[in-house]
């Protein structure tokens, strides 16, 4: 009795075998367990490697890849169990294509987050030479993604069996067509790129065009880079002239501290150590300018009417380059009053004697 209801037992699951619902469902499952048990063991060695790292980018990585992952392994197994299943051609070329599709769309979206993920990890390290930074995120973060998003969009059409070389060939008229009457802009768009990569000058440093205009930079866009002068008046320039004209950074250098010329005549027979200590002095209690480099004066010249003297020192921003100036300049003026240090203005002695004598002469001989 036992052996036949063994034997009946054995009989249905033979026959639910042979079903095909059956095995496709046996599929399904078997493919949710696998994707399941691979997202745990990579998980698993994963987190052994996460911590010997001393960086969160592969914790980040990981949070992104994990449940796309363990979907890409269901989708799999999932068209694997349509197969057996007895259905027309069209409705399977539409499912298979259905889950192609969402397999792009899904891993685009993966590979969306983890270009802004990977971009800001290395825009984060330091170093000002790095090819890589915050300034330059927008740019590769926006290309890669457009690169991506074509990508995704050309894969989608093959999927789908859609014919895209008329559509290609009329991007590339239209393309060339948009280059020829768009030249000045996008000669300004790659020379804004090149600025922002290449960083002849960043925000806030003060720059000498050499066409004479100084500012400081307010604004470096795609386009243009706006400065703005002493005289509070903002310039926009366009990126292709800043790309072919000679640019003096004043904040630009190892350090940002900007070096003053301070140039004033004395006039000839003065006590010169006297003049050169009462400039350093005068260097040396501002408290804008800097002790370090040490403020020097020299005498650089003879001049016509004068000893020419010289007075560098450094300041901490280039915006005060006018504020200190003026205040060094009146300071000298005043020091050079008190002991008796003068300032010559130019001058001429014409000796009219010769020609004197030679009239006395001609008056004379009359």
């Amino acid at each position: 009795m036992s052996y036949n209801i063994m034997e009946n037992i054995l009989q249905e699951i033979k026959i639910l075998w042979e079903s095909k619902y059956i095995k496709a469902f046996i599929f399904i499952i078997l493919s949710i367990i696998i994707a399941k048990i691979v997202n745990l063991i990579i998980k698993f060695f994963f987190k052994k490697l996460i911590k010997k790292t001393k960086t969160d980018l592969d914790d980040k990585l990981f949070d992104i890849f994990s449940n796309p992952l363990f979907i890409s392994i269901f989708l799999i197994g999932f068209s694997i169990s349509i197969g057996l299943l007895d259905i027309t051609e069209n409705v399977l070329y539409f499912i298979f294509a259905s889950i192609k599709t969402i397999l792009v769309v899904m891993w685009s979206i993966v590979l969306f987050k983890s270009i802004s993920v990977v971009l800001g990890h290395f825009a984060k390290q330091r170093g000002n030479k790095r090819f890589i930074q915050k300034k330059t995120i927008p740019i590769f973060d926006n290309t890669l993604k457009l690169i991506l998003f074509l990508g995704s969009v050309y894969f989608i059409f093959l999927t789908w069996k859609i014919n895209i070389t008329g559509w290609i060939a009329s991007a590339g008229i239209i393309g060339i067509a948009v280059g020829f009457a768009a030249k000045d802009s996008l000669a300004n768009l790659f020379s804004g790129i090149f600025i922002i990569i290449d960083a002849p000058y960043k925000l806030g440093d003060f720059i000498i065009l050499d066409s004479g205009e100084r500012g400081k930079v307010n604004v470096i866009g795609l386009r243009s880079t706006r400065i703005l002068t002493m005289d509070s008046i903002e310039i926009t320039i366009p990126n292709s002239v800043m790309a072919n004209t000679k640019i003096t950074n004043e904040s630009g250098g190892p350090s940002v501290k900007t070096r003053l010329k301070i140039l004033v005549g004395v006039e000839y027979g003065v006590d010169i150590d006297k003049v050169k200590e009462v400039m350093l002095n005068i260097a040396i209690k501002n408290t804008i300018v800097c002790n370090e480099p040490e403020p020097k004066v020299r005498l650089i010249e003879f001049g016509d009417s004068a000893l020419n003297m010289q007075l560098l020192c450094w300041i901490d921003k280039s915006s005060k380059r006018g504020h200190i100036t003026d205040e060094l300049n009146t300071t000298i003026y005043k020091e050079f009053d008190k002991n008796n240090i003068g300032i010559p203005f130019p001058q001429m002695d014409v000796n009219f004697k010769n020609s004197i004598r030679i009239n006395k002469e001609k008056n004379n001989t009359k």
